[in-house]
């Protein structure tokens, strides 16, 4: 008998304390719905080789067009697949796979372009 009087007065005390949770989680409003739902865009590809081959091993780095640093890496594996989790968001980005290119030529570079929570997909062609 002494225990269901227990649990009443437990279910009693927890529920004020419920209701002002939920006060103070609906009153906070989240910068877009996409990112408060825990979303996120992403960048998926492939690296070919110059005779149309997956490669394996290739250090892929992307920043946003207007900052010089790069903020994301990745590797890709040995189907030649790498996947970029970025920020739920409208933004540009620039992808430039780590690469030794001969005679002083540049590694490619790719813009992207992403609206809000979508996937993305490309192939990084690397040159002969």
């Amino acid at each position: 008998m002494k225990i269901s009087r227990y649990v009443g007065l437990a279910r009693a005390a927890l529920l004020p304390v419920l209701l002002l949770l939920s006060t103070f989680s609906t009153a906070t409003a989240a910068p877009s719905a996409s990112a408060a739902a825990g979303g996120y865009a992403l960048i998926f590809g492939t690296v070919w080789s110059a005779d149309n081959h997956p490669v394996y091993g290739v250090h892929i780095k992307v920043r946003r067009a207007n900052e010089k640093k790069f903020r994301w890496e990745a590797t890709s594996d040995h189907r030649g697949e790498f996947g970029i989790r970025l920020p739920a968001a409208k933004a540009d980005y620039i992808l430039v796979p780590d690469v030794k290119m001969p005679n002083g030529q540049p590694a490619p570079t790719q813009a992207i372009h992403v609206d809000e929570d979508e996937r993305v997909d490309i192939g990084v062609h690397l040159a002969p």
